[in-house]
């Protein structure tokens, strides 16, 4: 019998990753029948809802399909393995739990400011709103890994900023303002860390990074986050699956 879920881990993605383990554990085949939701429910003594949002997610995800009357079913995606997919969505401290890294989050700046062009569109703010730069330094073992900004609008978070804790998870913190995102859209490239914030830092030996531009939406479709994230080459691969 498995263990009841205890890690930190958004509950429904925890179980989501249990699920699909239990898929390759149990040696289930593309076309094979997928336990039930109540014995799913027994083996992962968790709630049903849980399960079937965790279900959802693989669904979504194309690991499984619904054959409406017969029940669910693993998907010939699930015979594809990548070690990191990047098209998943969850927080960067999930992400880097998933390497195995438990971060120090060290904030750099936080301030209040107009942003630029590039930003305002992503964001979708009129010409006088403005937005919260957060800037960001995430280290294991005190090594630097992730150099990341993030512009959130300042509308979406009214308190003072230095009455807000800023080292921590960005979606909780979106979710208590009832704003957590739920999807994005991002681009990747493979770049240095920029001069000044090198020099600025103290990051010379950041080395190559995949630079991920990511913005994030709420369930209503408003985008709540622009992220420009430095991921350190030496510490991060992504895979992708194409279908």
């Amino acid at each position: 019998m498995d263990e009841p879920i205890r890690d930190t881990r958004t509950l429904v993605i925890q179980l989501r990753d249990r699920i699909a383990n239990l898929i390759k554990d149990d040696g289930l085949k593309p076309g094979d029948k997928l336990p039930t939701e109540a014995q799913l429910t027994q083996r992962f003594k968790i709630s049903r809802p849980a399960v079937r949002e965790a279900l959802k997610l693989l669904e979504q995800d194309d690991v499984i399909f619904v054959e409406h009357g017969r029940g669910r079913f693993v998907s010939a995606m699930s015979a594809v393995s990548v070690d990191r997919p990047i098209t998943v969505f969850e927080s960067v401290t999930d992400m880097t739990q998933h390497y195995g890294y438990k971060t120090d989050n060290r904030v750099l700046s936080i301030a209040e400011e107009e942003p630029d062009s590039a930003t305002a569109e992503q964001l979708q703010l009129a010409t006088s709103e403005r937005v919260i730069r957060l800037e960001r330094l995430r280290l294991q073992n005190d090594e630097p890994i992730m150099y990341c900004i993030d512009y959130i609008p300042r509308q979406i978070i009214p308190a003072r900023l230095f009455d807000v804790d800023w080292s921590g998870s960005l979606l909780s913190l979106l979710e208590r303002y009832r704003h957590r995102p739920r999807m994005s859209s991002a681009k990747v490239s493979a770049v240095m860390l920029p001069h000044d914030v090198a020099e600025r830092h103290d990051l010379r030996g950041f080395g190559p990074a995949l630079l991920i531009r990511e913005t994030c939406f709420n369930t209503a479709g408003v985008p709540v986050i622009h992220a420009i994230d430095y991921h350190r080459g030496s510490h991060f691969s992504f895979s992708l699956v194409r279908k």
